[in-house]
């Protein structure tokens, strides 16, 4: 008997059976809010500092907690810190639901029968998603910029009246920009994520919680580093120019314009709370993602 069981071909084990794209829709959109509710009060810190231009030297904020902290002082305390968070919730269902489920539904299709996927449609699957995704983000991200720098000039404008004044065609605006950052984003995030997390596996192709979080506090900070220059680039385009603010005809002239007038680390303006966002942000909404499958 122990002869004819030790003859037996070995089988693989299956790989994990995949949830439908419905539930993959549900559980990215509830990771989303959770997520997003957390890190909110360091959005708002990223879009002042990004938005900043230097005065004849001179700056509204040095650095995050300095902003933060006026922020708190000077608007209303700890709740001008969510402003903007209600355009946020909207739209971060959508955003994060198509996100996370179609970056799946890709990485099942191309991978199909083989017991790896290729490192190409990892990045192809990331690359999709991003690029899916910015029927929702943009939107929101408008919205949002709106209301979280409205404070700065003494205006305390609401979501619909905010939503009223850009329109269906002001929706997009900055929509390249949204594109330029999120599918380079998703590209370096998903396919790394993935990378990590089946390094962390265990003998059932099991990875823990922990490491789940980790893997993608890795990936987002990779992630958000390389896609932090569109992001200001975004984020100057879509906020609504006071009198005297340089304005954009598009993202080539946004570049060359931050270039000649405040230099190439302009770019990187925000790339710290953007990194301290994305991480944790993307770990929570992958960790709730995860548990739901």
């Amino acid at each position: 008997m122990a002869t004819q069981a030790a003859n037996l071909p070995h089988t693989p084990k299956p790989a994990p059976k995949q949830p439908p794209f419905y539930a993959n829709l549900l559980g990215g959109g509830v990771a989303g809010i959770i997520g997003t509710s957390v890190m909110f009060p360091m959005d708002m810190v990223k879009t002042r500092l990004q938005n900043q231009k230097s005065i004849e030297g001179k700056k509204l904020y040095n650095g995050g907690v300095d902003c933060f902290r006026k922020i708190v002082a000077n608007e209303g305390g700890i709740r001008a810190l969510y402003r903007g968070l209600s355009a946020n919730l909207v739209g971060v269902t959508p955003e994060k639901a198509l996100k996370l489920a179609v970056n799946d539904f890709l990485r099942t299709t191309l991978q199909g029968d083989k017991p790896e996927i290729p490192y190409i449609y990892e990045v192809i699957s990331g690359g999709g998603a991003g690029f899916c995704q910015v029927v929702a983000t943009n939107p929101m991200e408008i919205v949002k910029i709106r209301l979280q720098v409205a404070g700065e000039s003494n205006q305390r404008k609401g979501l619909v009246e905010v939503v009223k004044e850009l329109g269906l065609k002001g929706l997009y605006k900055g929509a390249p920009a949204t594109l330029l950052r999120d599918v380079p984003f998703s590209m370096v995030y998903f396919s790394l994520y993935g990378r990590l997390k089946r390094y962390f596996a265990d003998e059932n192709r099991q990875t823990p919680v922990h490491k789940v979080f980790l893997s993608s506090c890795i990936a987002g900070t990779a992630g958000a580093t390389i896609a932090t220059p569109a992001d200001v680039i975004k984020t100057r385009l879509q906020v609504k120019p006071l009198p005297g603010d340089p304005v954009y005809s598009g993202i080539s002239d946004c570049y060359r314009q931050i270039l000649a007038k405040e230099g190439p680390s302009a770019f990187f303006k925000g790339v710290g709370p953007r990194c301290l966002i994305i991480s944790p942000l993307f770990g929570i909404a992958l960790v709730v993602y995860e548990l739901q499958k």
